[in-house]
């Protein structure tokens, strides 16, 4: 979840609204935070404008700060940014932080954040608060290091709704291992029962 000491940031500075997705994948993300006008973020998903965003676009292809204003029309052929506008986001920054590659058991992840005004343009230090609490959150919510595939795959099965019995016979090991193995995640998790490693190693997307 996004601390609500970030999510006051974000609202504080971008009153017109802001979506926040936090070690994304295709799949998923760990956190997402849609604090955007309901009827726009609507629009947005049902028409699946996310992959033709043109300010999501510059952020996945280069991590770091860009304000809309930067997008000419022609990255915006389904003219997104004009039809925000007519929701009240008329003035926008992108975020983007990725990880070093190698960087914990599910490598290179990337988070994006998108804040928007009515009334204009973000000023420097505005962005540079935004950044600094962003990767923040983005570093905040790294898998912890050490989980191995054999224990993710027992926590998989366990998220699955398998018996450790039935884990044992289809992996071909003894329930006596994989006992030993949702154990030892249970400890690098913090979790204090096997269902709640299993939830956790889901949010941070190792499952």
């Amino acid at each position: 979840m996004e601390s609500s000491t970030e999510s006051a940031l974000y609202a504080q500075i971008s009153p017109a609204g802001y979506l926040v997705a936090l070690r994304f994948s295709l799949a998923d993300a760990v956190v997402t935070e849609n604090a955007l006008p309901p009827k726009w973020a609507s629009r947005y998903a049902q028409r699946g404008y996310l992959v033709f965003d043109p300010v999501v676009r510059r952020l996945f292809a280069a991590p770091g700060a860009l304000r809309w204003s930067e997008i000419p029309p022609a990255e915006d052929p389904m003219a997104i940014l004009t039809q925000a506008a007519a929701f009240g986001l008329r003035y926008g920054v992108g975020l983007s932080f990725r990880d070093e590659e190698g960087a914990g058991p599910v490598a290179a992840q990337i988070s994006f954040g998108l804040f928007a005004r009515s009334d204009r343009e973000f000023s420097d230090g505005e962005i540079d608060d935004l950044a600094r609490t962003f990767q923040q959150g983005h570093v905040r919510m790294r898998p912890p290091a050490g989980v191995t595939r054999a224990e993710r795959e027992a926590l998989g099965m366990i998220r699955a709704g398998y018996l450790t019995k039935e884990i044992a016979a289809s992996l071909g090991v003894t329930e006596g291992a994989i006992k030993q193995r949702l154990k030892n995640a249970k400890v690098k998790l913090g979790a204090s029962t096997t269902a709640q490693a299993a939830c956790l190693a889901a949010d941070y997307g190792l499952i």
